[in-house]
């Protein structure tokens, strides 16, 4: 059978194929061995408030399953642009918010809406896999420009300029990011939107991991940059990472008004819609009882950064830039490389770097933790992944696993 170019194009997503490989090692340890600890994958612990799961029980047993409008239920668009309201100070019209399935179809749905065949979208190296694939399904081709940690791990303006062509159709950031929770300055940002308006380009901003801000100076969103620029902005976010309802699959975009038309153009014939049980779940998210459940749950995860990371660079596996969000930890492996006599990544991906560390993590101490192979083209064997979504008793269990190790 012949398989279209574009499906060969996709690369594997590796970090589901290391989780393949820690849970056959977690069964070849047999039931006396110890458990794995799976730091692997960025999911919360957490599910959905007892609201949520209320709403969706609720909605079964009335019946309120049928097709939604392609743009998602009304009352659920104009929920978001209340919590926009409430919990960043911007106004949003409830017209500009499309509900998706997951915050995977509303990158799809904006990148077929916006990219031709041959343009090119800048990123930052390291960023989440999965964006890039998304450019390239739509045709296009995503620019990776290496971002170290003096800039946060983020592109600067002065890079955008740097690397702005004929080509080039916009800028596809996150903040704050995956793998690294750093977001970009509000400044930085405005800059970067004015250089891609003044371009005639589209700045898209992947919000997925807003909810799960931290520092005052960071927790802001792109709707909000100054002089009309935030209403330019096509911002991604998602009900997975702050909302705990991961496996919901439910997303949103908020979009300039001209292209409100086209994505629901594509999401009639690509989607149909969203999961309907899902968005009468969703609603219930925005009850001041399960915001309130929220936000004692992002301090719980704000708790676990501030235990780990430290802990992290005291056993020499240096996370040169403090997340301001999310839950990860992007840990520099050199040092312990070295120790452990485990050479530079050369040529092939698949043998030495932070790729074979992880596999010797999970021989040595049953932590599973995710190599920079997915997420960086400029160093993927420098840097591995710890997600810090687990509870503080298997992160406590995970240093003293680590440090016995050392």
């Amino acid at each position: 059978m012949r398989i279209a170019q574009r499906a060969q194009r996709v690369d594997p997503f590796y970090v589901m194929e290391l989780a393949k490989a820690a849970e056959a090692m977690a069964h070849q340890a047999g039931p006396n061995g110890r458990p794995m600890i799976y730091l692997n994958i960025g999911e919360p612990d957490f599910t959905a408030p007892p609201l949520v799961q209320e709403a969706a029980e609720r909605a079964i047993r009335d019946g309120r399953s049928q097709y939604t409008p392609a743009l998602g239920l009304p009352a659920l668009r104009e929920a978001i642009s209340g919590w926009y309201a409430q919990r960043f100070g911007v106004n949003i019209d409830p017209a500009r918010i499309a509900i998706t399935a997951g915050a995977s179809a509303a990158l799809q749905l904006a990148c077929l809406a916006l990219i031709e065949a041959g343009d090119e979208v800048l990123m930052p190296d390291p960023s989440y896999p999965c964006n890039r694939q998304f450019v390239q399904a739509a045709e296009g081709r995503a620019v990776m420009i290496p971002a170290g940690p003096e800039q946060r791990f983020q592109l600067s303006a002065d890079q955008v300029r740097e690397h702005w062509t004929a080509a080039t159709r916009g800028v596809l950031l996150a903040s704050p990011s995956n793998p690294t929770g750093t977001s970009i300055a509000r400044e930085e940002l405005a800059h970067i939107a004015s250089h891609v308006r003044e371009r005639g380009g589209v700045t898209l901003v992947d919000e997925i991991y807003l909810g799960l801000s931290y520092e005052d100076a960071f927790g802001h969103s792109a709707l909000g940059l100054p002089d009309g620029l935030g209403d330019e902005v096509v911002s991604v976010n998602s009900f997975s990472k702050y909302f705990n309802m991961t496996g919901w699959r439910l997303g949103w975009l908020v979009l300039p008004p001209a292209l409100v038309g086209a994505v629901e153009r594509l999401a009639q014939n690509l989607f149909i819609c969203a999961s309907t049980i899902a968005q009468h779940a969703a609603l219930a998210c925005f009850h001041p009882d399960s915001l309130a459940e929220y936000e004692r749950r992002r301090a719980a995860f704000k708790a676990r950064r501030d235990a780990f990371i430290p802990e992290l660079n005291r056993l020499g596996l240096c996370v040169p830039v403090m997340p301001d969000g999310a839950f990860y930890a992007w840990a520099d492996v050199t040092q312990l490389c070295q120790r452990w006599g485990i050479p530079p990544q050369g040529d092939r991906p698949d043998q030495g770097g932070s790729w074979a560390l992880a596999f010797e993590l999970m021989k040595r101490c049953q932590i599973a933790a995710t190599p920079g192979r997915d997420f960086a083209q400029a160093e993927p064997g420098r840097y591995l992944r710890f997600s810090t979504a687990n509870s503080m008793e298997q992160l406590r269990e995970a240093i003293a696993r680590l440090e016995a190790a050392l």
